[in-house]
């Protein structure tokens, strides 16, 4: 599976962006998709996953009720509506498949990133 990862950039404190991963390869549905991020300095922080089939979500108490993951099977991209941004979720945005877990050392497969800044 490939991933690549786009719709970061600017924005103030409150605002909100849509992030996109659109994977190649026949076998996306079987995986769960998620989001991470990583500050400058910090670890990489689990922020969204949503099963293969789409119904199940989970997300940290960090960004619950803010952000969404949704996916669409039919075009093999997996989505993040972040509203009501902080300038602590300023971070690189990566995608990730795997097995839904919060923990990133389980996922094989990972876009490339995308910088999402948040300014006060």
């Amino acid at each position: 599976v490939q991933l690549q990862a786009s719709g970061g950039g600017s924005v103030q404190a409150g605002g909100s962006l849509r992030l996109s991963c659109a994977a190649s390869g026949r076998t996306f549905r079987s995986y769960f998709m998620a989001w991470f991020r990583q500050a400058p300095g910090k670890e990489r922080e689990f922020v969204a996953a949503v099963s293969g089939s789409g119904y199940i979500t989970s997300y940290p108490d960090s960004v619950k009720g803010r952000f969404t993951i949704s996916r669409n099977n039919a075009k093999s991209t997996v989505y993040l509506q972040m509203n009501s941004l902080k300038p602590e979720d300023t971070a690189v945005y990566y995608c990730a498949a795997g097995p839904g877990t919060r923990y990133s050392s389980e996922y094989d497969y990972w876009g490339q990133g995308t910088q999402v800044t948040v300014s006060s």
